[in-house]
Order: structure tokens, then sequence, then C-alpha cells
């Protein structure tokens, strides 16, 4: 029996000895072929038009209707809108959260403690931020100007209201802008709006996610455009 075995495994080794060349002989003339296939018009146009709807079946996992507060408010304050997409994604689940108020105080769309949204210099602020500020002085933009705080009267209706979609995510704007975003601190500054790693992690998980689906819509674009002007 084990000199059965023996001549088995040298047969099998053999046919892999023999089949080796074959194979990558094979490999490498479908190499060739594909190579000269391509350049035959209707094949070439038949890979392109597969690489296009590979790219074109991507989509941004965003809500349309955030996308154009996003990019203004990133533009003016120097951050990419991918981040404030992202911060809105983990913060609110894009503001689907009812309501919009966490256990600990945080406030609207964007969660923002009220002494960081109208400023810790305010006498009531200490501890987690919660602050003891009346609601008038809460969204009064003087007042936030005067204790230092972060938040925006985006839509210029007299008052800068965290449970306003786009004097929130304006506001995060300017949040994460000073805190080092603006710079290219990205981690920085997603730490300092929320101090955990874990928290961290999760934003940049949907920044790069968002990010890369931006780049193969862009990608698409572009295959497209190309096409269309073409000879």
């Amino acid at each position: 029996m084990k000199k059965n075995k023996g001549t088995t495994y040298k047969a099998k080794a053999w046919i892999i000895i023999l089949l080796l060349p074959i194979t990558i002989t094979v490999y490498v003339l479908l190499i060739i072929g594909w190579n000269e296939l391509r350049k035959i018009p209707v094949v070439l146009e038949w890979a392109e038009s597969i690489h296009i709807k590979s790219f074109s079946q991507e989509k941004l996992d965003i809500p349309e209707e955030y996308i154009a507060i996003y990019q203004e408010a990133g533009e003016i304050y120097g951050v990419p809108w991918t981040l404030l997409a992202a911060h809105h994604r983990i913060e609110t689940i894009f503001s689907t959260m009812d309501p919009l108020l966490s256990p600990v105080g945080a406030e609207g769309h964007m969660q923002f403690m009220p002494c960081t949204f109208v400023g810790w210099s305010h006498p009531s602020c200490n501890g987690l931020g919660q602050g003891d500020i009346p609601d008038e002085d809460k969204v009064n933009p003087a007042i936030i100007e005067a204790y230092g705080g972060y938040g925006v009267d985006a839509n210029g209706d007299g008052i800068a209201d965290p449970y306003d979609i786009e004097d929130a995510i304006f506001s995060a704007a300017n949040y994460l802008a000073a805190s080092g975003a603006a710079d290219g601190e990205l981690e920085k500054a997603i730490f300092n709006y929320n101090r955990s790693d874990k928290y961290v992690e999760d934003v940049l998980y949907f920044y790069n996610l968002y990010e890369s689906q931006l780049q193969a819509l862009q990608a698409a674009s572009a295959l497209q455009t190309e096409k269309k002007d073409g000879p």
C-alpha cells in the first residue's frame, strides 16, 4: 500500500509540473489576445461601456436634500463637505432621530451642547456644557458672539437655532473649522466635537465612505464626458 501511495503522489507531482507551463502559456496568450482585441473599435466601446456602467452604479449614501447645505457650509468654513455629512449621519442619522435632544442635553440636528453653541464663557457653563441659558439667549446671535459660541445664523432669519438644519450644519462647520478641520487636522477636530476615540473612528468611517463614493461618481462623469467628446 505504501508503494502505491508513493506512486500516486509522484504521478500527481509530474502532472502539476507538466501542466504549469501550459497554464502560464494560456494565461499569457489570453492577456495578449485581450490587448489585441481592445484595439478593435467595437470591442473597445463595449469595454468602456462596462467600465462606465460599473462606476455609474455607485451612489452617495447621503440624503440629496442636505448636500447643497453641506457644500455651501464646507466652502465657507474650509472643511470637507463630506465630513459634515459624516457628522450628521453619526449624530442624528440625518435628522431622523426623534426627538433631536440627547439624554445629556445635546440639541438639534448636529447635537450641540448649549455651552458650545452659545459659548463656554457664559456664567452658567460648566461640566458637560448643558448650562442654564435662557431659551431666548440660546438663539441670539449677539449673545452667542459675546460669549464666543459657535452658533451661526445661516439663513439670515435673525436667530441661530440648532434645530434649524441650515443653522445647525453651518454651526458644525464653524466649530470643526475652528477645531482644526480647516487646516486638515480632521481627527483632532472630530475628537474635539466629541471626545471619544470610538466617535472619531465612526465619523472617519463614513467620511471615507462618502469620499470614495464621490470619487467613483466623479470618475464615471469624467468617463462619460470623455466618451461624449471623443471621436
